[in-house]
């Protein structure tokens, strides 16, 4: 029976593996996976892992001479991995989609409670508190929403946007062709819209895609909701936008330093994150601890897409959800093996 070294394990994860599990032996590891705790892997044969674990090169050498074949990411990003360093060492798979619906949705649920106040709201009632002073909100309706990233959780989120009557604009670095999609521009994208909503993945190409700059050419009082990745926001910049009043409330569920916060109770702990102690501070910050994924159906998808990607490891067929080094490259327009219905080496 194959060994899986379980990493990152928080309560939630084990109930669909142990449910769906009947293949291999998991062992549960509290821990993060990094260049560290790497050597608990000694005699496994894969390494499942999550968003916060660091799967930097020193990590990759350590489980490659451990004897660790595959590492498969029970999440759909994988800036976290160097991808680079294991190539033809050790494979890689993912989660490519568990529910787009669940990411969607909870961008919603920040951005109406931005708008309505309603974290506010709940507060004063509990306190007896019956005044509606300062709550005042806007209408979504017609109102114009710039999605950044048109993945499957974009086009979700988009269409969640058109029942409420907004009016709809997107960019992507690869646009697709999409109906019903209006693609322009950052730059108008900034202009135009009253919200911005990130859906896409943390690249070189999209890191700090709201930077300093993109804050100063958005309209007055925009709101920013993030559920894709911390570092897509230059999280310093954004604490700028909203102590000048450019950004009216930002919608957070990740944060570019999250990875030795975020899933743990901190709540004793003098945090040294200046910044992050900021923006939790502001009335008009709403900082989630990256649950937007969190949902029964989601933790079910998961484990299946997860174990399947495993089987498929093992058995030798082809893995549709495999990443590597030469995917990421110019190269593999030409010559990826996916595209010959190969793995990727």
């Amino acid at each position: 029976m194959k060994k899986i070294a379980f990493f990152d394990t928080k309560p939630y994860d084990k109930i669909w593996f142990e449910k769906l599990n009947d293949t291999y032996e998991i062992i549960y590891f509290e821990e993060k996976l990094n260049q560290h705790t790497a050597k608990l892997t000694e005699g496994f044969d894969a390494v499942c892992a999550f968003v916060n674990d660091d799967i930097n090169e020193q990590a990759i050498e350590r489980l490659y001479e451990n004897g660790v074949k595959v590492i498969a990411m029970r999440c759909s990003g994988y800036n976290n991995v160097d991808v680079k360093a294991a190539y033809k060492k050790i494979n890689i798979v993912r989660v490519p989609g568990y529910s787009p619906y669940a990411v969607a949705e909870h961008a919603m649920a920040l951005l109406l409670t931005l708008n309505r106040k309603l974290h506010k709201a709940y507060n004063r009632t509990r306190d007896f508190n019956f005044s509606i002073v300062s709550l005042t909100g806007m209408d979504l309706h017609g109102k114009t929403v710039g999605v950044i990233g048109t993945g499957r959780i974009g086009r979700v989120f988009m269409d969640i946007c058109r029942g409420f009557g907004m009016n709809v604009i997107a960019y992507d670095v690869y646009p697709s062709n999409l109906e019903h999609v209006q693609y322009v521009d950052l730059d108008t994208l900034f202009q135009e819209s009253h919200i911005v909503s990130l859906h896409c993945p943390l690249t070189d190409k999209t890191k700090h895609i709201l930077n300093r700059e993109a804050f100063q050419k958005m309209r007055n009082r925009v709101f920013v909701i993030n559920t894709s990745r911390g570092g897509l926001i230059d999280s310093a910049a954004l604490l700028e936008a909203l102590n000048t009043g450019k950004v009216k409330g930002a919608g957070l569920d990740v944060y570019e330093e999250e990875a030795d916060l975020f899933y743990e109770d901190k709540s004793d702990t003098i945090i040294k994150d200046n910044i992050l102690a900021l923006l939790v501070s502001r009335p008009n910050v709403l900082l989630t601890s990256h649950q937007a994924f969190l949902t029964e159906e989601a933790l079910h998808n998961i484990a299946v897409v997860t174990l399947s990607n495993l089987e498929a490891f093992f058995t030798g067929d082809l893995m549709p959800n495999e990443v590597c080094y030469l995917c990421e490259t110019e190269r593999a327009k030409k010559d990826c093996r996916k595209n010959k219905k190969e793995r990727c080496f």
